[in-house]
């Protein structure tokens, strides 16, 4: 006998509906045959004995029969755990244990233990999505993902804890009721943060740096002594970044949930992420990868901020990977199978000391590292990736008069209203014909800074830029080695505030107040008035 029901497969951050058909033969044998067939990976295949002790578990006797399921379209490779309970579920109407010969208006998700309860999978929102766009009315999951699937509207929604639970929910439709939620009150609800700026005791320039930065979403890279506060100052960064919209939330929730990184009960990601990987991470962890590639660390930062602490720590060929989405603001991974790609725009802040002692320029303690040295350690870091980060901002060590000063630091709340404030400023400025090309969205995360300067320069008529040079000549560097008076044969001689990767010095708190690349100049002059 024949049963078919319908689950999903989550590829990449979207979903796919999935058929799943179970033939009993009905002739016993001398031991069960359980086939499964489709393209199932191993956790699909090791399903047989979950169901087969779920059953037997919740008082189904199934006997020893042929049983093939089929798992539908065949040329798509399925993978987790989630047809569990679907299969069981065609089990049992295949020997006849339901009332309803065809379920084609529900979709069943859910990993079955060994005593028939139903536990929580990865992707339940991106099916939720899948689900409502092939017109399915109902969608059956595990408890622990009601709230994450219910936030997709028009379509009911229903909670189950055990294999009975289900059956009884198809026989008779009574006993389970479809859950709401509501996703604003949820984004409401979890703007909360446990620190704020008003905890940090100086550092009037970096805050002031990384309000600027938040404000046009530049990319900022923080250089110090030890124990200056960089991290400090990085892991309050979004508290100050403006709130989730609606549309951000579920994208970001989206790119969590498949990762299996969502908190069980969390039906919204309400605050912008905060991602910070150490430095021993694999650039397939940083990007993303696998068999069937699972979104990386520049994914789950999507939206939100991506924090690098002791930045030259990092092998060379993990940060040369960031290049692509800084740039583009997604990730391609390309496997034998299929080709997927991650959404991955996000802010970059990162944190390094300027020499290997960390103490190189430092007015308390004394440098013990040779310019070799210094030459060494910050060339770790390539002169493209260096380029992407446009905001470069000297943090010094906080003195004793800074620290046992009795004025009441700035909160977060009045710095982030400031940033909201010059945000919509920029977003008014560009919402004009030739900017709503790049601007479809325009309540969502800025656009990069390269898109910004761009923009701005062609609204800038020629001559008004504050380069004398103009804006047809190019802006130069120091040359890598100095003037020519400085060269000696077989040596070069650099001074060490200037010890950099090649043409790139170690930044320096100069005319302007935050120190920043002359790059960005325009840019970020424009983002300190609105600010």
């Amino acid at each position: 006998m024949l049963y078919k029901t319908l689950s999903a497969a989550v590829y990449g951050i979207d979903a796919n509906i999935i058929q799943v058909e179970v033939d009993c033969s009905g002739i016993k044998c001398d031991q069960d045959h359980f086939h499964t067939v489709g393209l199932p990976d191993a956790a699909v295949r090791e399903s047989r004995d979950r169901v087969r002790a779920a059953l037997k578990n919740c008082g189904y006797d199934i006997p020893p029969t042929h049983i093939t399921i089929n798992l539908a379209p065949a040329d798509i490779k399925k993978e987790g755990s989630g047809f569990d309970l679907p299969m069981a579920l065609g089990i049992v109407g295949a020997y006849g244990g339901l009332t309803k010969k065809e379920m084609s208006d529900c979709l069943f998700v859910g990993e079955l233990s060994l005593d028939g309860g139903v536990r929580g999978v990865r992707g339940a929102l991106p099916i939720a999505i899948e689900a409502r766009g092939k017109k399915i009315a109902r969608m059956v999951v595990p408890e622990a993902n009601a709230k994450e699937a219910a936030m997709v509207s028009g379509l009911d929604v229903y909670p189950v804890k055990s294999l009975l639970d289900v059956i009884h929910f198809v026989n008779s439709g009574n006993g389970i009721v479809p859950i709401k939620a509501d996703g604003d009150s949820l984004l409401r609800e979890s703007q909360q943060f446990f620190v704020d700026f008003k905890d940090v005791r100086g550092q009037q320039t970096a805050k002031r740096a990384i309000e600027i930065a938040c404000a046009g979403g530049h990319n900022i890279l923080m250089i110090g002594p030890p124990g200056s506060g960089k991290t400090m100052l990085a892991k309050r960064m979004p508290t100050i970044l403006p709130p989730f919209t609606f549309e951000e939330a579920l994208e970001t929730t989206k790119i969590h949930s498949v990762a299996g990184v969502l908190d069980q009960g969390t039906g919204l990601v309400g605050t912008r992420p905060y991602r910070s990987p150490h430095p021993t991470i694999s650039d397939a962890g940083l990007i993303g990868g696998g068999v069937i590639p699972r979104p990386g660390e520049v994914s789950l930062a999507h939206n939100g901020l991506l924090f690098f602490d002791e930045l030259p720590e990092f092998p060379r060929n993990v940060l040369e990977v960031l290049r692509q989405p800084l740039e583009d603001g997604t990730v391609s991974i390309a496997r034998a199978s299929m080709s997927l790609t991650f959404p991955a725009r996000f802010m970059l802040a990162a944190a390094m000391n300027p020499c290997p002692c960390g103490f190189h320029n430092d007015r308390t303690r004394d440098c013990q590292c040779t310019t070799p040295m210094i030459q060494r350690y910050v060339s770790k870091i390539s002169g493209p990736l260096m380029d992407r980060i446009d905001i470069h901002i000297d943090v010094p060590a906080v003195n004793y008069k800074e620290m046992r000063s009795t004025n009441e630091p700035e909160s977060s709340a009045k710095i982030r209203d400031r940033v909201i404030r010059a945000r919509q400023k920029q977003l008014e400025r560009f919402a004009s014909s030739r900017e709503k090309l790049y601007l479809q969205r325009p309540n969502v995360f800025p656009p990069h800074p390269h898109l910004l300067r761009t923009l701005r320069r062609l609204r800038t008529p020629a001559g008004a830029c504050d380069d004398p040079a103009g804006p047809e000549r190019a802006r130069s560097r120091p040359h890598p080695k100095g003037s020519p008076h400085r060269r000696r044969p077989g040596r070069v001689l650099q001074p060490p505030a200037q010890t950099h990767r090649r043409s790139y010095p170690i930044p320096q708190l100069g005319p302007h107040v935050l120190g920043v690349t002359k790059r960005m100049h325009r840019v970020t002059t424009r983002a300190d008035e609105e600010v």
